[in-house]
């Protein structure tokens, strides 16, 4: 996901003649949006009745794909044209770093948006910390006897004191590619999963430079594919940000320094330069996407933007990509993937939290959620268990589906031998220390010199006066 910290707004009217406003990144030149007949139910329309003539106002999370932003879009022109109501959508990056803030402060000045769709992993529990959040329990409740149970992480990052203040919408999974091919060719095993050692030293005996074939296809550069990676690896070691609470720092650990030992090895060491391909080291988030679909890396770590880019744009490297869970480390044997859900958040203030509410109910499932779907094959998932049911694109659309239904049934926690459970409790210090690249950043001071001890002892220092700064005295 490109980073843009400018909001573009898109504005649907329920009049006769639909107006669409300011459709930014959506012109006659952009991908065709997935053929689906949006209905809105009539469930719905009976609750609406009596919100004729409302308003509200909505914050997406960008999509990767702008066919399935879109698709959105259609479902939310339907929508308001089949209600008789206006919703105005704004698009942000999930990567722009002052997000939690500048919604923060609208809510306290009053002038936020009804609504939002986040990353409930990265952002909910800031979010609720703040207090900017309204309890939607009601909403989940109501959600449960229609839909069955939600992606078993909601419960982790949606939930405080047993109170839900997030909605799951749709589900992204977790997820690693490797090139089957070059695998092939070097004898190499297609597993589940694999170490994170074996990925090192997998990557190198693919790697060859002289035919633009990099194995190697991760970066330690500011980005959130970065932050994902090195906490992951972090995580696999046995190392943590915080303690299970998610309230007390926990950072300088043994283990967190032989991983990040580990990690700044790959990316000083001569022995493993064949395997890096060229501008690593400044990478952003779309650009581990881009080299993939250019097809001369080896293994890379996304969300499954970068599967779904290459089905949709019939890309050659689709059939050569081998889909697995993740990687292990010294101090757990499985990988450590349980995706994360864009989850519907209703401000507090919010002035019209009714029509909000009914956004929501019709964005999580049937053709409203099958449009954004179809054109985010494998990205976009349903997050409630009976929705994956509700057509057959989802259980026959992509050979991924079955696995990636499988990961929103993760039996969790997953503990490490080190006593930490994952996922753990939402944690405002955790999400506010990895939205301020602090991983990255002590990651570059390791590949500039500074020893691994002394950058995570720095690191930690900077994560605790985040933590107090949300109110977490260490």
């Amino acid at each position: 996901m490109e980073e843009k910290t400018d909001w573009s707004r898109r504005s649907f009217l329920g009049l006769s003649a639909l107006g669409v406003l300011g459709l930014a990144g959506c012109g006659d030149s952009g991908p065709a949006t997935p053929q689906v007949d949006v209905q809105v139910p009539q469930a719905l329309l009976d609750q609406a009745a009596g919100l004729r003539g409302g308003s509200a106002g909505m914050l997406s999370q960008k999509l990767y794909s702008e066919a399935a932003n879109q698709a959105l879009d259609k479902s939310l022109q339907v929508f308001a044209q089949a209600t008789g109501t206006t919703v105005r959508n704004d698009l942000v990056s999930g990567d722009a770093g002052d997000m939690v803030a500048k919604m923060d402060a609208e809510v306290k000045a009053g002038t936020s948006r009804d609504l939002a769709f986040v990353s409930d992993r990265r952002f909910v529990g800031q979010l609720h910390n703040l207090g900017a959040l309204t309890d939607v329990t009601d909403v989940v409740e109501e959600m449960h006897k229609l839909y069955g149970e939600p992606a078993t992480e909601a419960n982790n990052y949606c939930v405080f004191d047993g109170r839900w203040y997030a909605i799951p919408y749709h589900f992204i999974a977790a997820g690693m590619y490797l090139r089957k091919d070059w695998y092939q060719e070097k004898g190499l095993p297609l597993k589940p999963h694999y170490t994170w050692e074996e990925l090192r030293d997998n990557a190198l005996a693919v790697s060859d430079p002289g035919k633009r074939r990099f194995g190697w296809g991760l970066t330690v550069n500011r980005s959130g594919d970065a932050n994902g990676f090195i906490a992951n690896v972090i995580n696999c070691y046995g190392g943590a940000i915080a303690d299970n609470t998610g309230k007390k720092v926990v950072f300088n650990s043994p283990e967190t320094v032989a991983a990040v030992q580990f990690i700044g090895d790959i990316y000083t060491n001569p022995k493993y330069a064949p395997m890096l391909p060229p501008g690593v080291g400044s990478w952003t988030d779309s650009s581990n996407n881009e080299n993939w679909l250019a097809q001369i890396l080896g293994l890379t770590l996304n969300q499954f933007s970068v599967y779904a880019d290459s089905k949709t744009k019939k890309n050659p490297v689709y059939a050569n990509t081998h889909v697995f869970n993740g990687a292990t480390g010294p101090a757990i044997d499985q990988p450590l993937a349980f995706g994360e859900s864009n989850s519907f958040v209703v401000f507090k203030g919010a002035k019209n939290p009714e029509l909000a509410e009914l956004v929501a109910k019709y964005m999580v499932s049937g053709t409203a959620l099958l449009g954004v779907a179809k054109g985010a094959p494998c990205l976009v998932n349903p997050s409630w268990d009976k929705v994956w049911d509700s057509d057959p694109y989802y259980t026959s659309g992509d050979p991924a589906f079955p696995a990636l239904r499988e990961q929103t049934r993760a039996r969790l926690p997953l503990t490490t031998k080190s006593g930490y459970a994952f996922p753990q409790a939402p944690s405002p210090g955790e999400q506010a220390a990895t939205a301020a690249y602090l991983l990255t950043d002590m990651m570059q001071s390791v590949i500039q010199g500074t020893r691994p001890a002394d950058a995570v002892a720095s690191t930690h220092a900077r994560i605790v006066q985040i933590f107090e700064q949300q109110g977490y005295k260490q």
